[in-house]
C-alpha cells in the first residue's frame, strides 16, 4: 500500500512548495502558452519572497501532499481576507490544487479536495470557491464531479496574457 501523508507547510517547507508548484504549473499549462509568458508569471507567483509572505499569511495555508515520500501534490486555501476576489467571510477559496503529472489519476487530486471541504466544513463556512481556467476542461469536469458550478469568471493574467478563469462553487 501506498504511503500517502498530507503536511500543513511551513517555512521549512519553502523551496519544496516552490518546486513542485513550478513543474506543476508548467506540465498543465506550458504547452497552451508563450514561454515568455509563462516565465513572467512563475518568476513573480512563485518567488521564494512571495511564498514566504503567503506561508506568513494566518488568513491563507498550504498543504503538501507525499506519497511514498516524495512531494505529489500540494492545496492552497485561503480565508476571506487572502482570498483572491469574493472576500465573503462564508467561504474558503482554494487557490490552488495541483497534483504532479506522475500522479494524476491517482485519487489524489481527490484526496486535496477532501481536505479543503474538511477544513471549510470544520471552519463552519458555507462554501468553497475556486477559479479555474476556462480551455482548462480537465479541471473543470474534476471541480464539477466534486460538486462546483460556474457562478461567473473573472481575469486571471499569466505573464502578459489576460485569460478568463470559470468561478466555481461549491455548497457545503
Amino acid at each position: 500500500m501506498d504511503d500517502i501523508f498530507l503536511k500543513k507547510c511551513t517555512e521549512a517547507d519553502v523551496d519544496i512548495l516552490r518546486r513542485l508548484l513550478s513543474k506543476t504549473f508548467s506540465e498543465t499549462f506550458a504547452h497552451m502558452n508563450t514561454p515568455e509568458n509563462m516565465e513572467l508569471y512563475m518568476s513573480q507567483a512563485f518567488a521564494r519572497e512571495r511564498i514566504l509572505e503567503e506561508l506568513e499569511n494566518q488568513d491563507s495555508a498550504f498543504y503538501l501532499l507525499y506519497r511514498d515520500g516524495s512531494p505529489a501534490g500540494c492545496l492552497k486555501v485561503n480565508e476571506a481576507a487572502a482570498q483572491t476576489e469574493i472576500g465573503d467571510p462564508h467561504s474558503l477559496e482554494v487557490e490552488r490544487i495541483y497534483v504532479a503529472k506522475e500522479f494524476q489519476g491517482t485519487g489524489l487530486g481527490s484526496r486535496l479536495m477532501d481536505e479543503a471541504v474538511r477544513l471549510a466544513a470544520e471552519q463552519k463556512k458555507e462554501y468553497l470557491w475556486l477559479g479555474v481556467w476556462e480551455k482548462n476542461e480537465r479541471a473543470i469536469r474534476f471541480y464539477e464531479g466534486k460538486g462546483f458550478y460556474r457562478t461567473g469568471s473573472h481575469t486571471f493574467t499569466v505573464g502578459n496574457d489576460e485569460q478568463t478563469d470559470y468561478i466555481m462553487r461549491k455548497d457545503l
